[in-house]
């Protein structure tokens, strides 16, 4: 079971980033899938998730209307859209898939793919 968690990078304010999640060793939709963010010095954050039966999304009141959380299931990828991005949301960027109870908490899943940095600067 792996995660793949690519896309990061530099970008101005106001600007946009895809990030994606491949999946291998199990279908996405087996599991649902979060992202989560760390930045220097601060604790780890929940910014969205997507249900692995219905599709429904969640998202911290920190992105919500920003980010768009989708899954492509023939790809076995969930990707995060990120618009109109902000300094505060320069981290390192992580998906995690599992079974959560509290679907943006961290200590809920069970997998986690390694981490995408994203930077956002003038």
């Amino acid at each position: 079971v792996q995660l793949q968690a690519s896309g990061g990078g530099s970008v101005q304010p106001g600007g946009s980033l895809r990030l994606s999640c491949a999946i291998s060793g199990f279908t996405s939709g087996a599991h649902a899938i979060g992202w989560f963010r760390q930045a220097p010095g601060k604790e780890r954050e929940g910014v969205s998730y997507i249900s692995s039966s219905d599709g429904t999304t969640l998202y911290s009141n920190s992105v919500k209307g920003r980010f768009t959380i989708s899954r492509d299931k023939a790809k076995n990828t969930v990707y995060l859209q990120m618009n109109s991005l902000e300094p505060e949301d320069t981290a390192v960027y992580y998906c995690a898939a599992g079974w959560p109870s509290i679907p943006l908490i961290g200590s809920e899943y069970d997998y986690w793919g390694q981490g995408t940095l994203v930077t956002v600067s003038s």
